[in-house]
């Protein structure tokens, strides 16, 4: 009998806690989870980290390498671009011009492009080396060509 009274008596106290703990308004007016100075100095400081991360990334206004250029070749001319240069076909014919130490890095289809074998339309071309590497028009047509990076048209 005693241990029913004290299991309904804590089971009555427990339940007003809960209740208590549930119904209860945390964060009014008169009992802030926080300051309002407090987050406004916090948020300052978020800012202010925000504004120096920010005003450190390079904007890119000086340099022209991240610009994709038309370029168009007719039959017979050459572009040779520098390494780390990027051609994408986008009209004509134009076949491979590659170097002793290896291709044309088609990324597209994963493979290397050889000597004198036919670039694909619409295909990324990345050229490793400043050795010599490029494309060759051959079609009669106008040959046009998306290019990033340095290269010269021979």
């Amino acid at each position: 009998m005693r241990i029913k009274k004290t299991i309904i008596i804590l089971s009555v106290v427990l339940a007003l806690a809960i209740g208590g703990i549930a119904f209860s308004d945390p964060g009014t007016e008169t009992d802030p989870l926080i300051t309002l100075s407090y987050l406004n100095t916090k948020l300052q400081e978020v800012r202010n980290y925000v504004d120096t991360k920010v005003a450190g990334i390079p904007t890119g206004g000086g340099s022209n390498e991240s610009q994709l250029f038309v370029v168009e070749l007719s039959k017979g001319q050459k572009l040779i671009a520098e390494a780390g240069g990027e051609i994408i076909l986008r009209g004509g014919k134009a076949t491979a011009i590659t170097s002793p130490q290896g291709g044309l890095a088609d990324v597209t289809a994963g493979i290397d492009i050889k000597s004198g074998e036919n670039i694909p339309p619409n295909h990324l071309l990345i050229i490793a080396r400043s050795d010599g590497r490029g494309v060759l028009a051959t079609s009669d047509a106008t040959v046009y060509l998306m290019v990033r990076g340095n290269y010269r048209v021979e």
